[in-house]
C-alpha cells in the first residue's frame, strides 16, 4: 500500500473520505513535513559547524568533520525528499480544494435548478402567453375608456356647424362695419344730423310792440 493510501486509510472495504476531510490531512500533513524541515535545516548548519570547527588540523578532528558531513549528506537528501513530498501535496491539495468548490457550485446550481423547476410547476408556457394576450387587450380597453372620459359630452346638440360658421361671418361683418363707421371711411357717407336745435334769442317786449305799429301802417296804407 502506498503511503499515500495508508495516510487516507485506503484498504479495501474502507469509506472513503470526504473532500473536506482529505484537504484537513494533506494540510495537517504539510505542517508536519515543514516542520521536520526546519529539524533537517538546523542539523546541516550544525553539521557543517563541527565539519569546520575541526578541519584537517589532525588525524582526529580530520575524522570527526568527514562524519559530519557526511551525516549532513544524510540529511540533505532527506530534506530533498521532504521538498519533493510538500510539492506533490500540495499540487494534490490544490486539486482536491478546487474539485470541493466545483462540487458546492454544482450543488448549489442543482438546488437551484429544483427551485426554478418548482416554481414553474404550475406554469404553462401557452397560459402565459394567453395571460400576456388578456393584458395587452385590457389595457387597450383602458385606453379607450380614458379617450372616451376625456372627450367633451355634448348633451342635446343638435346644431349644425355649417349654421353656426354663417352666424360667426355675420358677427365679423358686423365687427368690421362697425370699425369702418367709427373711423369714417365708409363709402356715401352721410352728413352727421346735428342733435340739437338752435335756440333763438328772446325779443324784446319793444321790439314787438314796433312790429306791431308796423303791421297796423300796413293794413291802413294799403
Amino acid at each position: 500500500m502506498s503511503i499515500f493510501g495508508k495516510l487516507f486509510g485506503g484498504g479495501k472495504g474502507d469509506k472513503a473520505p470526504t473532500t473536506g476531510e482529505a484537504i484537513q490531512k494533506l494540510r495537517d500533513t504539510e505542517e508536519m513535513l515543514i516542520k521536520k524541515q526546519d529539524f533537517l535545516e538546523k542539523k546541516i548548519q550544525q553539521e557543517i559547524t563541527i565539519a569546520r570547527q575541526n578541519g584537517t588540523k589532525n588525524k582526529r578532528g580530520e575524522a570527526v568533520a568527514l562524519q559530519a558531513l557526511k551525516r549532513k549528506k544524510r540529511y540533505d537528501k532527506q530534506l530533498q525528499q521532504i521538498d519533493g513530498t510538500l510539492s506533490t501535496i500540495e499540487m494534490q491539495r490544490e486539486a482536491l480544494e478546487s474539485a470541493n468548490t466545483n462540487t458546492n457550485v454544482l450543488q448549489t446550481m442543482g438546488e437551484a435548478a429544483k427551485a426554478l423547476k418548482a416554481a414553474h410547476k404550475h406554469m404553462n408556457v401557452d397560459e402565459v402567453h394567453d395571460m400576456m394576450d388578456d393584458i395587452a387587450e385590457q389595457q387597450d380597453v383602458a385606453r379607450e375608456i380614458g379617450e372616451a372620459i376625456s372627450n367633451p359630452v355634448a348633451f342635446g346638440d343638435d346644431v349644425d356647424e355649417d349654421d353656426l360658421l354663417a352666424e360667426l361671418e355675420e358677427l365679423e361683418q358686423e365687427e368690421l362695419d362697425e370699425k369702418l363707421l367709427s373711423t369714417g371711411e365708409g363709402v356715401g357717407e352721410l352728413p352727421e344730423v346735428p342733435t340739437a336745435v338752435p335756440v333763438q334769442p328772446a325779443r324784446s317786449k319793444k321790439k314787438e310792440e314796433e312790429d306791431e305799429d308796423m303791421a297796423e301802417l300796413a293794413a291802413w296804407a294799403s
